[in-house]
């Protein structure tokens, strides 16, 4: 660990509140926050993941997945432990929902090497929950950013208003995880409140962040016509430009519902296409909503077979018609 954790103020009785997420957690001498990254030692709220890497590794961007932002480059990924929200139907949960394991211990100079080394356009904090990793995450995107490479966030966006204001300036790109689009969801199954993901997903989109979107689509909890309509709605007003991709669920963790049908994920994208110009069906890859298409002309100018990517682009624009496009190419 590396010195005090950011966002949190002394309580009564050695005791410290933390404000770095909207869980809140007021901790007592010894304990750890739910997410497991932060504790109270002896009065002083520490960062216990700090520097404690469990996972890295050279992932092309559309993993993350980034379809319009640096298209099939590849970015270095780095993850810690731990989560503020517990959702039931976790599909990462031996890394995010455990604190047990081997970690590496490497320092933001190290991240940075390490992506440098690698040939890595820059770095992806991801796989786990970034944003509770906060001290981390933030010392070595500064680092990075200082190095000439980019930081790329892959979140729950479940954070505080103060800190992801201070994490926005350093960030080049984010996909947002978008669990539901009902409140009550977040509360019974991932122990969260869906308005401060909303309100992330905008302050990001505002301060010119780029963003994408994924909803996980879980038979039976979120797959209704109402909620894809309420969530393309949400996406299409903030930009019809905004990357959204709906991914299918596998059965992990505590949840046994059955894995998601392609046929949902292919009515989903249909009804989402209403409104928003381009869909994905992510981890399925159904050709239909593989590729990137111009909005007027309908030419693929991104093509997609799993994570093998072709990009016909040399600008940021059709090349059949000159229709602006919003895609972040690689210079150079």
């Amino acid at each position: 660990m590396s010195g005090e954790a950011a966002y949190w103020q002394t309580a009564t009785d050695r005791r410290v509140a933390c404000e770095l997420c909207p869980v809140g957690c007021v901790l007592g001498d010894g304990q750890d926050g739910q997410c497991g990254t932060r504790g109270n030692r002896e009065g002083r709220m520490l960062p216990l993941q700090y520097g404690q890497v469990v996972a890295t590794g050279l992932d092309p961007m559309e993993k993350k997945p980034l379809y319009h932002y640096l298209p099939g480059q590849p970015i270095l990924s780095v993850a810690a432990k731990g989560c503020n929200l517990h959702c039931a139907f976790c599909q990462n949960w031996q890394i995010s929902q455990t604190l047990h394991g081997r970690t590496d211990d490497l320092s933001p100079a190290d991240v940075v090497a390490l992506a440098k080394q690698h040939a890595s356009v820059g770095i992806a904090f991801t796989y786990s929950e970034p944003l509770v990793w906060f001290e981390f995450v933030r010392d070595t995107a500064r680092l990075a950013r200082e190095a000439g490479l980019v930081n790329v966030v892959v979140t729950n966006g479940y954070l505080n208003p103060e800190p992801i204001a201070e994490l926005i300036p350093l960030l080049d790109a984010a996909n947002v995880d978008l669990k539901s689009m009902d409140d009550s969801f977040y509360r019974e199954v991932c122990k969260g409140q869906l308005d401060p993901v909303l309100a992330n997903i905008v302050a990001l989109h505002e301060a010119g962040v780029h963003v994408e979107v994924t909803n996980l689509v879980i038979p039976g909890h979120n797959d209704t016509v109402d909620h894809f309509a309420r969530l393309r709605d949400f996406v299409a007003d903030l930009s019809v430009d905004i990357p959204l991709h709906l991914s299918a669920y596998r059965p992990e963790f505590r949840f046994d519902a059955p894995a998601t049908p392609p046929a949902t994920l292919e009515r989903a994208a249909a009804l989402c296409a209403d409104r928003l110009r381009y869909v994905f069906t992510g981890n399925l890859h159904l050709p239909a909503w593989n590729n990137t298409r111009c909005p007027e002309c309908g030419v693929s100018v991104i093509e997609r077979r799993g994570y093998r990517t072709t990009v016909h682009l040399t600008t940021p624009e059709c090349p059949s018609c000159s229709t602006p496009l919003p895609i972040t190419l690689a210079t150079g």
